[in-house]
């Protein structure tokens, strides 16, 4: 039965894609900080193994490759959904908050990748999904922590996939737009933030848009289908963008327009959905 190690499947975007991938038939071991180790669910054809994991601790990642490995013995698939988010002023997201998110969303990424990758060459073959997002590709007006670690993420993947291509293994970045479901658990806002903030309204502003642009969002399932087709497919798209048309819109025109006018209609964006 193929293997896959999905991170962050303890909800939202990684637990969609440990479903499909075991409604496809795949052994799916899972990983999360809240979970118990060993923690079986059915799912379709296939199974999922719930193993606690904590992509920011070495020893946690460690243990967590070892233990699937002697559950599985390979692994044909690594899905890094593990993330969170920070919001606030880039002024007022200090340098641990900042470090945090960069340990989860993309230091924890690689931890996970250094395991597996070795197992994919001796295997001949291999597939990692990493989970970028749309601010990989564009800054959001109060995610600085959050929009620097999605870049690292898309840089990196190009490295990757250019030096593990000659081994068999692929890489695809998956970059989502909106989606419901996801848990404020992993929605923190800087401590600084506060009443006292010069930045006050506008953040106030911004955050109800995301909080309504989530709501408002694409349905997880329908995004786990699609990685699990890609990953399935003879040749994986480097990049997959599961998003709603004015998102890829927006991605358009950040590349085509000067960086003023992003500012400009980004900026607007955010009042104007505030004055709602």
């Amino acid at each position: 039965m193929r293997t896959v190690w999905v991170t962050g499947a303890s909800g939202g975007l990684g637990l969609a894609a440990a479903q499909a991938f075991a409604e496809h038939g795949w052994l799916v071991i899972a990983g999360a900080r809240s979970f118990e180790d060993e923690a079986d669910m059915q799912a379709g054809e296939g199974q999922i193994l719930r193993l606690k994991l904590d992509v920011t601790s070495p020893e946690s990642c460690e243990r967590f490759a070892a233990r699937a490995l002697a559950l599985s013995g390979r692994v044909d698939a690594l899905v890094c959904g593990a993330a969170i988010l920070v919001l606030g002023s880039c002024e007022n997201t200090s340098l641990e908050e900042a470090m945090r998110v960069m340990d989860t969303n993309y230091a924890g990424a690689l931890r996970m990748v250094r395991l597996a990758l070795p197992h994919m060459r001796a295997q001949r073959g291999g597939r990692i999904v990493l989970f970028s997002s749309i601010n990989g590709l564009l800054g959001i007006p109060f995610q600085s922590a959050y929009t620097a670690s999605k870049h690292a993420l898309e840089g990196y993947a190009e490295c990757l996939a250019m030096e593990t291509q000659p081994f068999g293994v692929q890489v695809c970045l998956v970059e989502p737009g909106d989606h419901r479901g996801g848990s404020g658990r992993t929605r923190l806002h800087a401590a600084a933030e506060d009443e006292a903030s010069p930045y006050r309204q506008a953040y106030q502003g911004a955050c109800a848009v995301v909080h309504r642009d989530e709501t408002n969002g694409l349905e997880p399932r329908r995004l786990g289908e699609k990685v699990v087709r890609n990953v399935e497919r003879r040749h994986m798209r480097f990049r997959l963008r599961v998003a709603k048309p004015d998102q890829h819109l927006a991605v358009y025109l950040h590349d085509l327009l000067p960086p003023w006018a992003n500012r400009v209609i980004l900026n607007g964006y955010y009042r104007e959905k505030k004055r709602e």
